[in-house]
């Protein structure tokens, strides 16, 4: 799915998409981050604000600029700890006062898969990690947090990062990096876990939801079809994966690019730990496994 041509937003200018949920977006565009981060705020006298984004000057005061009087900053949340998402958050606190909520550090919640990876040397994935963040409190799956006006509900959603987290305000979730509109979601070992991704996308499809609002990109009208897409479009890699694994052992750089054809130079390397994170899964699920250690450059076969 190419992303829609008509989303183009004016960096730190609010937009209102439906009473109580604003929309200001971040001067950060760049090919993984589309336009740049979408800040939202929600409430209309005491905000949420949802992902204050990179750490950018020109962002805080245009977060701050978008409080009307009769309103203050109640709630500073982020949905996961990669640098266009979290660090701005500490500084809007000191300016507003309100504590910093997340599910945790850029560790919390990695599954066991990733964390052998870490524990056997592999880096970080690539995406940009705030290592030094910490929230003033951590939130819980299934916590509802709430002010004046607005209630959020809290929904673990690991996949795309372990502490990734989506926000539901009634019949609408903020699904920050997991489901976006413009593109996929970036599944990069040993940050992003495949196996978590698919479960967070099947726990999203039982809620009757309305609209996505997602971390980049315009907000997703057809929250279920989109979904759908995106399970339908894992599932077709995993294909293409098996099928070319059949014909003979390969490593993800490999595979990366007997598969990712159309994909600029620029964005292999992320199309590289894709494809690892799809093997993963499948050593977990048992259909493939590695010809010696498992890391990035192994080379992998089909299990008989």
């Amino acid at each position: 799915m190419q992303a829609p041509d008509n989303f183009d937003p004016i960096p730190g200018h609010p937009e209102q998409l439906e009473p109580g949920v604003r929309r200001l977006l971040a001067p950060n565009p760049s090919p993984m981050t589309y336009r740049g981060t979408n800040t939202y705020l929600v409430g209309t006298t005491q905000l949420a604000v949802i992902d204050p984004g990179p750490d950018l000057p020109a962002h805080l005061e245009a977060i701050l600029a978008a409080v009307l009087p009769g309103q203050t900053i109640s709630h500073i949340i982020s949905t996961h700890s990669h640098l266009d998402h979290s660090p701005l958050a500490r500084a809007l606190s000191a300016s507003c006062g309100a504590p910093v909520y997340a599910f945790g550090t850029a560790s919390t919640g990695r599954s066991h898969a990733m964390q052998a990876l870490v524990d056997a040397g592999m880096r970080s994935g690539g995406e940009g990690i705030d290592s030094h963040f910490a929230p003033d409190i951590a939130l819980m799956d299934g916590e509802t947090l709430s002010a004046e006006g607005w209630q959020l509900q809290v929904i673990h959603t690991p996949g795309h990062l372990g502490n990734h987290i989506a926000l539901g305000l009634g019949d609408a979730c903020f699904t920050a990096d997991h489901v976006m509109g413009w593109a996929s979601s970036l599944v990069s070992p040993p940050d992003g876990d495949l196996t978590d991704f698919m479960a967070s996308c099947s726990r999203l499809q039982a809620r009757d939801w309305r609209v996505f609002y997602p971390g980049h990109g315009a907000e997703i009208t057809e929250p279920h079809a989109r979904l759908d897409w995106l399970i339908k479009h894992r599932k077709s890699r995993e294909a293409e994966i098996l099928a070319c694994l059949k014909q003979s052992p390969a490593t993800p750089s490999e595979l990366a690019r007997t598969i990712y054809k159309e994909t600029p130079p620029a964005l292999l390397p992320a199309a590289e730990r894709n494809v690892f994170a799809h093997l993963v899964d499948l050593i977990g699920r048992a259909k493939v496994q590695p010809m010696g250690a498992l890391n990035e450059g192994a080379r992998f076969q089909l299990l008989e």
